[in-house]
């Protein structure tokens, strides 16, 4: 009996599932359509005879894109029709993959106006079982921001979050079962255990002390406050150079009518310093390679955001699978993953601790390896690969469990 318990649980394990992930996707600029991609790529390994499915929501900006052959479908965010048609689609069977699951991706910037009201039309027709990964848990939501991630909790099989602190939000604020939530960290690549000399040969810094932030910009960023510190480094190191990567973010750029007024002003503040030489814009939407050779060369990883209920960040989860001295300001996500010396927090808009923290850590070999060593230590459990077996593992009980 025994035997024959357990050779049924490894034919579960092995058994392939058909998943559907509703989320932006590449080559949309946006950071969940990165995200899938990674996670689906990563699950795919493991999964192979049923590689996933994507329906991609498409904005003003993305509606030209061309997608890879894994996009089945695409909905227009602003369309309710195209909620209603994908999910008789789906319903029906009426598609090429009779999908098990749902796999469905949550940020209120993605399915329409009003706080993305436009999916909840789909959840409620939908009969399939949903996984919700949660990019965003707002401790002090609106109402209607609260009452649409109140129908997503409860029509949603298991949900998906990346602090534990997001998982008591949605338990202390929105009642949900604490049962039916999953801590899984945000993937990172599995960076190997490279000194940071390594990196900057590959990218041609060898004679730098480089701090990086690398993302899609925009003023919630912050990147002013570090460019702010730079002045008091570079008196104690002459050597400095902060990097910062990434494009503008095109939703911003098309509010300001394609007037990249952030970024001018961070170059104003950059000249107006006199740091030019210690301040330099890599503007750059960047491929994996770059991003890790980025990364990986980088002696400070620095994450300024404004937004103190910020309950994600793959550019800091980079970071800290890159095991740098990552330096944030306390947003939510940042608190939980840089506590037990995992890293540095420092005030919001505070440019005199960004440099303190800077120069201190320099200063001291021994508190910069701890640093180094612990978020080393947390980010070998948040390489895609452990992320796709928690992912995966989730689906086939949401499967096996789903009445």
């Amino acid at each position: 009996m025994v035997k024959q318990n357990i050779g049924e649980e490894l034919n579960n394990l092995i058994k392939p599932i058909s998943v559907l992930y509703l989320s932006s996707y590449i080559p949309r600029k946006c950071g969940i359509a990165t995200f899938t991609k990674d996670l689906t790529n990563a699950i795919n390994m493991l999964n192979p005879s049923k590689i996933a499915d994507i329906a991609a929501l498409d904005n003003d900006i993305s509606t030209s894109l061309h997608y890879p052959h894994e996009v089945k479908f695409r909905l227009y965010e602003n369309e309710n029709f195209d909620y209603k048609e994908l999910a008789y689609r789906l319903k029906t069977g009426n598609n090429e993959n009779n999908y098990d699951l749902i796999s469905l991706q949550h940020e209120y910037g993605i399915y329409g106006k009003n706080d993305g009201e436009e999916i909840l039309e789909f959840i409620d027709l939908m009969k399939k079982p949903i996984v919700t990964t949660l990019h965003t848990v707002l401790e002090n939501p609106s109402a209607n921001q609260e009452k649409i991630l109140g129908i997503i909790c409860n029509k949603s099989r298991f949900l998906v979050v990346m602090l534990s602190n997001a998982k008591n939000i949605l338990v202390e604020k929105y009642g949900v079962d604490r049962n039916k939530i999953v801590v899984i960290h945000h993937g990172v690549p599995d960076f190997p255990k490279l000194e940071a000399e390594t990196w900057k040969r590959k990218i041609k810094l060898s004679k730098y002390t480089i701090m990086s932030s690398i993302n899609l910009i925009s003023p919630s960023k912050g990147l002013e406050f570090a460019i702010q510190a730079v002045p008091g480094i570079v008196k104690k190191i002459p050597n400095f150079l902060y990097l910062i990567i990434g494009e503008t973010h095109p939703v911003y750029l098309k509010k300001n009518n394609g007037n990249d007024v952030y970024r001018k002003k961070l170059k104003k503040l950059v000249k107006d310093l006199s740091i030019g030489k210690h301040v330099r814009f890599v503007n750059q939407y960047l491929s994996i390679k770059s991003l890790m050779n980025y990364v990986g060369a980088s002696d400070f990883y620095i994450t300024p955001y404004l937004d103190a209920q910020q309950a994600a960040s793959g550019a800091l989860a980079y970071g800290i699978g890159a095991g740098k001295v990552c330096i944030s300001t306390p947003y939510l996500y940042a608190q939980e993953m840089l506590g037990k010396l995992r890293g540095i927090l420092v005030p919001f808009k505070d440019s005199e601790s960004v440099a303190e923290a800077v120069v201190r850590v320099m200063r001291d070999s021994k508190e910069r390896e701890l640093y180094e060593t612990n978020s080393y230590l947390i980010g070998r459990t948040m390489t895609w690969n452990n992320v796709a077996h928690q992912y995966l593992h989730l689906f086939k009980y949401a499967i096996n469990g789903y009445h």
